[in-house]
């Protein structure tokens, strides 16, 4: 599918999040044209926090960057300066997540590229925003899980603040910047003009806790209490979170506690009468819930709660997810290819329209791959010497 036809993309961004924004574009069909430094291009073309390589490269890389273009420039050339002049003039969009001012030294801020473009939508991600004693902090994702409150949100009561396994923060940051961009594309189509627009890594990761955040500000600054005993929720009371049983784990969300008592033949939940109760000694009852669901399998509990109507799920490491059909349904793995051969296999868009999923079979580029393509298709003259990752 082609929803972004002939939107034309100019991305300064590495790393994760301005990419992850860019990868929604190209997925959606706007052609993605990354702006990389010779010779060594996108950081996250060797980003350590991935020990599997792809044709030499991260296999993350791989993941966030396919369906886009690599153009080599040096930006301290004028000769390059002029060639990416030349591009942001025919540009619907151009993206940057670089720290406050390093795209003003540079000469692409939002108000010279306007002057360019007087109808370019720009757009930027930061790690917390152009004010403020933070602006020149980096905006790493593990970094902003922890300031944001996010990673001590995590976890039980008596263990270390945990951050997710995932880039979340990145992500976030990214799925905004889309929204953003996506919403200024439909100004231009009935007006005309474009815009700026700026998300931070830390104004996303605050709105991605926003259902906490409310309950703080409205209970006169108590901080949330997580339990002691297999937190899943700081205000949500048990049995909320996950259990051991005899053979692996069990997720119990919402329920009601006489019932859950009643099913399992825990008896120790006979007491627990008062649904008040169920938040205020939460640790009490997950703590007499833990040990008697040690006593038989996930599969047993699953056989007796699932029919009942109980909120209740298996735990699955990606090896168990792989196999269950739930998950093969979807088709969620999509096999792209890179102009050297070599075939990937990664995660699709989960964004499924008028029955087509988003799905693309394009790899991520070379470094530099597109510089000829790109120079006769716009017409901004042939560079003498042109890097080729062939």
């Amino acid at each position: 599918m082609k929803l972004l036809q002939d939107i034309l993309v100019i991305d300064f961004s590495q790393f994760l999040s301005g990419p992850s924004a860019s990868l929604c574009l190209a997925d959606f069909g706007a052609e993605v044209i990354k702006i990389e430094k010779p010779g060594t291009g996108d950081i996250c073309r060797e980003l350590y926090v991935s020990d599997v390589m792809i044709d030499g490269e991260s296999s993350i890389f791989h993941a966030i960057n396919r369906n886009k273009k690599s153009y080599t420039a040096d930006l301290k050339s004028a000769d390059d300066v002029s060639r990416i002049i030349a591009l942001i003039k025919k540009a619907d969009v151009v993206m940057h997540n670089f720290r406050p001012g390093v795209m003003e030294r540079l000469g692409f801020d939002y108000e010279s590229v306007k002057e360019i473009n007087p109808s370019v939508i720009y757009a930027s991600i930061t790690g917390y925003g152009d004010e403020g004693e933070w602006r020149k902090l980096p905006g790493q994702d593990l970094l902003l899980q922890s300031i944001s409150g996010l990673a001590w949100l995590n976890n039980s009561s008596s263990a270390n603040p945990t951050p997710m396994g995932v880039s979340v923060v990145d992500m976030l940051a990214g799925a905004h910047l889309a929204q953003g961009i996506l919403s200024l594309l439909y100004q231009k189509t009935i007006i005309g003009e474009g815009g700026s627009i700026e998300v931070s890594m830390l104004e996303s990761a605050l709105d991605f806790q926003f259902e906490v955040l409310t309950c703080y500000y409205n209970d006169g600054g108590q901080l949330p209490q997580r339990s002691a005993v297999n937190s899943g929720h700081a205000y949500v009371a048990a049995p909320y979170g996950i259990y051991k049983t005899k053979d692996d784990y069990i997720a119990l969300a919402m329920a009601d506690i006489i019932q859950l008592g009643t099913l399992t033949g825990c008896s120790e939940l006979a007491i627990y009468t008062d649904k008040n109760e169920w938040f205020d000694k939460r640790d009490e009852i997950k703590s007499a819930l833990a040990r008697h669901l040690l006593n038989n399998t996930t599969s047993y509990w699953l056989d007796i709660l699932e029919p009942a109507g109980i909120w209740c799920s298996r735990v699955f490491d990606y090896e168990q997810l792989t196999k269950e059909e739930g998950y093969q349904v979807l088709n969620m793995e999509v096999v792209v290819k890179t102009s050297n051969g070599i075939s990937i296999k990664t995660t699709r868009s989960p964004i499924t329209i008028d029955g087509q999923h988003l799905s693309g079979n394009i790899g991520a580029p070379g470094l530099g791959e597109h510089n000829n393509e790109i120079d006769l298709k716009f017409d901004i003259g042939v560079k003498p010497e042109i890097i080729d990752a062939k």
